[in-house]
């Protein structure tokens, strides 16, 4: 294969893979939310053609911007001080001025960008209309650790039904990290709470946070891909030294899914491409919070048949499982165990059972490429052996031809021919020479 072939092959695969989010995400509400910096150093020109791309697939989209560069550059002008508060800034006149002004420069920025088509892109001449006013009512943080905040203030409630009735109408909606007071007075906000309370309020169904760092990192320093909220909780209460940016963003997530959130992602700003790369492959790139797991094993229905089939064809083509029929699958599928990763069916296992020989057969066991290296071949072994154990069986057996190893470094045997069930002794096919092994189950 030559290269141009290669390159339209694997074209041809991520489509493909990416089709079920492209039809997924249509009509979805995403919130993402972004630092001052990405519009300070020149990033948000590239972000503005995903977020077109975005726009041009159906997504209701909401953005929320920070401006610390910004203000922090214009009180050094100033020459006054920058005070925080773990984390918070401390709100004075003088801060609010800056506050201010940098909002609207930074809004006025984005707004241009977005509204000019894109020239020179492949989104050219597909401008957004972008919405933006007073959809954040709020209130004084008050004092913190003994100092008051002043002008800086918390979100007391969002406007969700205006916001929404923008989305309707195909427009964007642009906020700045400002709340206004029934009274009329002006408070500076922190971004992570404007875009937290915000997914909360129109119940969105993705958060993004762009970050400095690439995710939350594990114990080895490596990108943790998935975070359940209750993992992310234990994460917190470790009080192992996160990422700055970690430490305020992950709360947010976590938040944010405990109201409502159906997903919640943390990603590098400094990745070209990374709100595409995250949105629309399996792997991402970042760390993407969900409140339960990705991942459920359960028993195989009827609606499941296809998925299987899917599954498990490209193993019969290679000879590694035996060919079944859609009509001895659905005949067959309450025998079978299905693990779903985010609504794919991801693996399969299937248990026969000899009951009067308290044995039992596990075969299909089957994992798609893109999840493999991921221990679901081990769950789904072990499902099938607690399967067995609750059917009152002692032994277990499986015939492969290709994956004897695989079974041996798990506990099973090899066997003769005479180690199977007599029922399944007459059903052996001589062709295909299969191992027997077998596994006595504690």
């Amino acid at each position: 294969m030559n290269k141009r072939s290669s390159d339209c092959a694997d074209f041809v695969h991520w489509f493909r893979s990416a089709a079920p989010y492209i039809n997924g995400f249509r009509g979805k509400t995403f919130v993402l939310a972004f630092g001052g910096e990405v519009v300070e150093e020149g990033q948000f020109a590239t972000l503005a053609q995903d977020i077109n791309l975005l726009n041009s697939l159906g997504v209701h989209l909401v953005l929320v911007h920070g401006i610390r560069p910004q203000v922090e550059a214009r009180l050094k002008e100033l020459g006054a001080e920058a005070r925080y508060v773990r984390g918070l800034r401390v709100t004075d006149a003088a801060a609010l001025a800056c506050v201010k002004e940098a909002a609207g420069l930074v809004r006025v920025e984005i707004e241009a960008l977005l509204s000019m088509g894109l020239a020179n892109t492949p989104m050219a001449g597909s401008a957004i209309r972008v919405a933006s006013g007073n959809f954040v009512t709020a209130k004084p943080y008050g004092v913190l650790d003994g100092v008051d905040l002043m002008h800086t203030g918390e979100v007391r409630r969002v406007d969700h039904e205006a916001i929404q009735t923008r989305l309707a109408d195909n427009e964007l909606v642009l906020l700045s990290p400002i709340g206004y007071s029934p009274t009329g007075e002006i408070f500076n906000l922190a971004l992570e709470d404007v875009a937290t309370q915000t997914a909360v309020a129109l119940k969105a169904d993705k958060l993004v946070f762009f970050m400095e760092t690439e995710g939350v990192a594990g114990a080895r320093g490596k990108v943790v891909s998935t975070l359940t909220v209750a993992e992310g909780d234990q994460l917190l209460k470790k009080q192992r030294k996160l990422a700055e940016d970690v430490g305020f963003y992950l709360p947010a997530a976590l938040a944010a899914c405990n109201g409502g959130v159906k997903r919640a992602h943390l990603i590098s700003r400094h990745r070209d491409g990374a709100l595409l790369a995250e949105l629309f492959t399996r792997e991402g790139v970042g760390t993407l919070i969900t409140p339960t797991p990705l991942e459920m094993l359960r028993r195989a229905t009827i609606g499941d048949v296809g998925g299987v089939l899917q599954l498990i064809e490209p193993l019969e083509q290679a000879g590694i499982l035996v060919r079944r029929s859609r009509e001895l699958l659905e005949m067959e599928i309450e025998r079978f165990m299905v693990l779903v990763s985010d609504g794919v069916i991801a693996g399969c296992i299937a248990l026969y059972p000899f009951i009067e020989e308290q044995a039992g057969e596990l075969a299909c066991l089957a994992v798609a490429p893109d999840y493999r290296r991921r221990g679901y071949g081990e769950q789904l072994l072990q499902a099938g052996e607690a399967q067995a154990r609750r059917l009152g069986l002692k032994r277990i057996f499986v015939l492969t031809t290709r994956t004897e190893h695989w079974f041996e470094e798990r506990g099973f045997v090899e066997k003769n021919l005479g180690a199977l069930p007599r029922r399944r002794q007459a059903l052996y096919n001589y062709q295909r020479r299969s191992k027997v092994l077998e596994k006595i189950l504690a």
